[in-house]
């Protein structure tokens, strides 16, 4: 068990390599010009990672992976007993439940105001970079490794299937939330399996319309089958305003306001949930959130 719970210094290697690869990737090529200089956003960002990680460590004893490996050794979850599975087939299905539980997830953070205080963090970046895929405010990221937890509990995921779910996770957050200009054919073609720059990019519009569309992380299915798909913001990549409404001033920006943001009051209604949607150039709105 300790040697598969290992999987951590292998996930913070993947996601140093992918920033380092997508940081590269927004200077050679990138898809906007930006708001404020990395200088200004990256230390918080950063920051507020290392908190997280640490936070995730001191207050939970058990990982989706160790969650796992305790499963198998006792039976617990659907894949350990009532239906088992050949093992390449337990990995690929415990994969895509698991993607399935973090849209779910993500839906369900935009729809409960009192959930959106802590998922707005995310959402209040004033440019998407990379360092935005790993910008979460910790009090979320302990909820949703709980949420995690409970579902590979039930499932009986492998612990392969978990370790393979949580790398997936790690580099496709980084990417999708990359500032990079892909090809429009290799956009088009990617998006059919995965999210890519351009399709999470119209999550993180201004515009409360857009904000309710294109929820996943890694594959793309969820969204076109649940209908919050949203093919392209408006007003266009380069044009369109990202962020919310509220905290977009400078002191905003640095690491305490960022930790204690959930216990700010915002400017009106900025939650998702609570405007109402509006047809877009860009095609017919997602469907409302349910509250």
């Amino acid at each position: 068990m300790d040697a598969i719970i290992g999987d951590a210094p292998v996930r913070l290697s993947l996601f140093l390599l992918v920033l380092g690869a997508m940081a590269l990737g927004e200077v050679v090529a990138p898809r906007r010009a930006l708001a404020l200089s990395r200088w200004r956003r990256w230390p918080a960002n950063l920051a507020i990672v290392a908190i997280g990680a640490a936070l995730l460590r001191l207050a939970l004893p058990v990982t989706a992976v160790s969650t796992a490996a305790f499963a198998a050794e006792h039976g617990w979850g659907l894949l350990n007993g009532g239906m088992p599975l050949p093992a390449w087939a337990a990995v690929a299905l415990s994969v895509i439940v698991l993607d399935l539980a973090i849209y779910i997830q993500h839906v369900v953070f935009h729809a409960v105001p009192v959930l959106w205080r802590l998922h707005r963090m995310h959402h209040a970046d004033l440019d998407v970079d990379a360092t935005t895929g790993a910008r979460f405010h910790p009090l979320e990221l302990l909820l949703s490794a709980v949420v995690k937890v409970a579902v590979v509990a039930a499932l009986g995921a492998p612990a392969a299937g978990v370790v393979l779910f949580e790398l997936l996770l790690a580099a496709s957050s980084t990417f999708n939330h990359a500032n990079i200009a892909l090809p429009g054919p290799v956009d088009r073609i990617l998006r059919w399996l995965l999210v890519t720059p351009d399709m999470h990019r119209v999550h993180h519009s201004i515009e409360p319309a857009e904000t309710r569309s294109n929820f996943g992380f890694a594959l793309s299915w969820w969204d076109r089958l649940g209908g919050t798909y949203l093919a392209q913001p408006a007003a266009g990549h380069a044009s369109m305003t990202l962020g919310i409404r509220s905290f977009r001033d400078s002191k905003d920006l640095g690491l305490g306001p960022l930790l204690v943001q959930p216990l700010r009051a915002e400017q009106g209604s900025d939650s998702p949930a609570d405007r109402p949607a509006t047809v877009t150039p860009s095609g017919d709105p997602p469907r409302p959130l349910v509250r």
